[in-house]
């Protein structure tokens, strides 16, 4: 898999008119368009098959997190929309991820479950009754989700290594909170840049507002393409 392919643009943007212009300039630039709560709420289950129905393909990102039955009847429906990747909170259990399991039929959606989202700390965690270092509780979630029957993880590149070392090479490994380097780090508690990213283990790389808040977004791709052909010791 080449760098372009491990690429996935956040289309955080509150419109589908947004959203489509990104998908114009980006096509052909990145591997995945990555559709979330905003954009989703805002424009609906259409828009994401209209983007499929062009070619491209969609981590639909909306963190489904319930009991297992709702959970698995909105997986099922993620799928039918055709969408690569769809995700669920880890958090959720074990009974609620083996429901999301099953719900997928045999087709190319593959299922990740969110670890510890990127903009928690220890701190944070603490507050919600979650205690104990962000790695442990990364490394707990990651291995629940493994053993359910998940097809990887959402976590931050501070983790990738730890989850990468205890699920094995074979465990997907979706990465948020990239930033390039010098590159401000937003409402990220734990970014990274993409080649410390990848050299720790992570299969793909989720860039948002680097490449969709500036001017010329197919180039701020293209850029960031290079950083990680070159981490990759590509040409």
């Amino acid at each position: 898999m080449n760098a372009r392919d491990r690429l996935i643009v956040a289309l955080d943007v509150p419109t589908a008119e947004a959203g489509r212009a990104l998908v114009d300039q980006l096509a052909g630039e990145v591997g995945l368009f990555k559709i979330g709560s905003q954009l989703f709420t805002a424009a609906g289950p259409g828009f994401v098959q209209e983007i499929v129905g062009r070619g491209e393909d969609v981590f639909l990102d909306l963190k489904f997190h319930d009991i297992p039955n709702t959970v698995a009847g909105a997986v099922s429906s993620a799928s039918r929309l055709g969408v690569s990747l769809v995700d669920v909170h880890g958090l959720g259990g074990r009974a609620m991820l083996e429901a999301a399991v099953g719900a997928l039929p045999a087709m190319k959606t593959r299922l990740l479950a969110i670890t510890i989202l990127t903009s928690h700390d220890e701190e944070s965690l603490g507050q919600i009754g979650v205690n104990g270092s962000v790695h442990d509780s990364v490394r707990r979630l990651a291995l629940l989700a493994r053993d359910s029957g998940v097809d990887g993880v959402v976590a931050s590149p501070h983790e990738v290594a730890v989850i990468r070392e205890a699920c094995g090479a074979d465990f997907l490994i979706v990465t948020p909170g990239i930033r390039p380097a010098g590159a401000a780090t937003g409402d990220q508690a734990r970014a990274a840049t993409p080649a410390t990213a990848l050299a720790a283990g992570a299969d793909y790389l989720v860039v948002g507002r680097p490449i969709t808040a500036v001017a010329n977004p197919r180039a701020a791709a293209a850029a960031i393409v290079r950083q990680m052909e070159s981490a990759s010791g590509r040409d």
